[in-house]
């Protein structure tokens, strides 16, 4: 575990990556090599139902600087500069896009033993402003996250979550949408790797009346095969199937099937992430 409590964002974060992460519904392949001058290239192409698309990524790290630069097949540029202890124990994250230019957001992270703290500010003329903060340990923390839109001069948005934390499970709270939304997330770790695991979500909003649950896990096959599975109260089934090729390069198989729609047709997506 980490030496503070983390960002606001990190709560409920491995609920929902055990939940969301490598569930596809599209086509994808990527290729990425690395230089020895820290230099990694990456090329990828998407291909979701009858569109395809690509883009090509260049990331450099050096100490305590990081850039990125992406350049997709519609000739949108996307550029993120990272740079860590411009003060003690704190990270600012620069980034900008083209042609959109006002969609880049500049954010500052600080961190500390049993707090952390975040500022962001979008790159516009009445700028949104988001501040999120955090309090407490590696095992137990709570905080809150709000926006703030200068142009109106109103408050947009305010979550508040708290979590728990051992060395095999988590479970978290959070309260968004301004109070509507109630969300409980839990994970237990089955093996000391922890590519094994299992765990739920459960999401209620107070305006609709609305419950969705969610239950899933991953199984280590072996050192190399990973299986997925989940599945919610409205029937949704996912599963999943990864396979390390050779090291680092994976395929993932990933499949979407209405248990209340059989005869709807599952959905079907794939990756090739090959990296020397």
């Amino acid at each position: 575990m980490s030496k503070g409590p983390g960002l606001f964002s990190d709560i409920g974060k491995k609920a929902r990556d055990l939940l969301t992460r490598d569930y596809l519904s599209d086509h994808k392949f990527s290729v990425s090599t690395y230089s020895e001058s820290g230099v990694a290239l990456t090329t990828s192409t998407v291909k979701k139902g009858g569109y395809s698309s690509g883009d090509v990524q260049v990331q450099y790290a050096c100490k305590n600087t990081c850039a990125d630069v992406k350049v997709d097949t519609e000739s949108n540029i996307a550029a993120t500069l990272t740079v860590t202890d411009i003060i003690p124990s704190s990270k600012t994250v620069a980034s900008v896009k083209y042609p959109n230019f006002e969609s880049g957001k500049l954010e500052f992270q600080y961190f500390h033993p049993h707090a952390s703290l975040t500022a962001a500010v979008s790159l516009h003329q009445t700028p949104p402003v988001n501040f999120s903060a955090t309090l407490g340990t590696p095992t137990f923390a709570l905080g809150a996250e709000a926006a703030y839109e200068t142009s109106s001069r109103k408050l947009t948005k305010y979550t508040a979550g708290i979590t728990v934390t051992k060395p095999d499970s988590c479970a978290s709270i959070t309260l968004g949408d301004k109070g509507d939304t109630l969300t409980a997330s839990f994970i237990h770790c089955l093996d000391q790797s922890k590519r094994s695991a299992a765990g739920g979500e459960i999401t209620r909003k107070f305006s609709t009346n609305h419950n969705t649950f969610t239950v899933g896990g991953s199984y280590a096959l072996d050192d190399l095969t990973l299986v997925k599975l989940k599945l919610n109260n409205h029937g949704t089934l996912g599963t999943v199937l990864q396979h390390e090729v050779i090291r680092k390069s994976l395929v993932t198989i990933s499949s979407e099937l209405d248990t209340k729609a059989l005869d709807k047709t599952p959905k079907f997506g794939v990756c090739f992430a090959l990296k020397p």
